[in-house]
């Protein structure tokens, strides 16, 4: 039974624009509270304002906080009893793309010189959403009625593609994966916690934050890139997970498919089976076999 259900309670993270703001834009409409969370306060009321008016005899409140504060966790989880004595859906969904600082090495910047952008990203994307699940799970033992979390990955914590100076984000989305694959095992395993079904929400190429899209918008009003979806219809592919009980939950976009995204995924597992170079995709040596190898595996599953 899906938890999206009139009088249940959402708790969202990162909700104050693209795929948080759009998943409690659902959330609402199947008549849910909602408990609000996100780091930028500005938004964050403009959120409240356009999800209270869609029906303002329910609840919407809003807590400003930095996921990766292990402290504001626990005081949020406090209030969020006291107001909703317990909920139903977690969706955590807040995540930051940093980039490491100039360090001049044979004349490109090398993210292994700065560890503190390292640190930055997983503290925000790795230890967020950890310091929401110790704080959360006691609001979903309130009753053994249907609960989900769900966690934001990334196709780039599968994938792991090199390029754009980035690393540590592919690095903390593949912690994400273990993590919640560890957590959905841990909580179905316990008949105290059985009920808490765990959901890896997988988004393809989304118009978010990262690229501009901040704020809760009008989405009517967005000029998004081609090929990249926008974060309602993320949402959406959520919500259809959830209603079939999917863990993995893989967005495509309008320029990868669901054949494409299972291919691509097929090769960088057996780099590790065949033996091959790390990274194989894009290396100069394997580029062209594996961009062949790739087509002819989408195709096939296409038919």
């Amino acid at each position: 039974m899906t938890v999206l259900q009139p009088q249940k309670t959402a708790l969202i993270t990162g909700a104050a624009s693209g795929v948080g703001f759009a998943t409690a834009k659902i959330c609402r409409s199947r008549g849910m509270h909602l408990a609000l969370l996100d780091i930028d306060a500005t938004n964050l009321e403009k959120a409240r304002n356009a999800l209270g008016a869609m029906d303002p005899g329910l609840k919407t409140e809003t807590y400003v906080m930095d996921v990766g504060d292990r402290g504001k966790w626990v005081e949020v989880a406090k209030q969020i009893h006291s107001t909703f004595h317990g909920v139903d859906l977690v969706v955590l969904n807040a995540g930051k793309g940093y980039k490491p600082q100039s360090s001049p090495y044979e004349g490109r910047v090398k993210p292994w010189a700065d560890v503190d952008y390292w640190k930055k990203t997983f503290d925000t994307n790795v230890f967020g959403p950890l310091n929401g699940i110790e704080a959360v799970i006691p609001l979903l033992l309130s009753s053994t009625s249907p609960k989900s979390i769900v966690i934001t990955g990334s196709k780039q914590g599968i994938t792991n593609p090199p390029g754009g100076g980035n690393p540590a984000y592919n690095a903390s989305k593949a912690a994400i994966k273990s993590l919640t694959e560890h957590l959905a095992h841990d909580l179905r395993s316990d008949p105290a916690t059985a009920h808490i079904s765990v959901h890896l929400l997988v988004p393809g190429w989304t118009w978010t934050g990262f690229m501009g899209n901040v704020g809760p918008t009008d989405e009517r009003e967005v000029k998004k890139m081609a090929g990249a979806w926008l974060p309602s219809q993320v949402a959406e592919e959520l919500v259809k997970g959830l209603e079939k009980g999917s863990f993995y939950i893989i967005c495509p976009d309008d320029d990868v498919d669901a054949a494409l995204d299972q291919a691509r995924m097929q090769w960088a597992s057996d780099d590790l089976i065949e033996g091959r170079p790390a990274l194989s995709r894009w290396e100069a040596d394997w580029r062209g076999r594996a961009e062949e190898v790739i087509q002819a595996d989408a195709a096939r599953r296409r038919t």
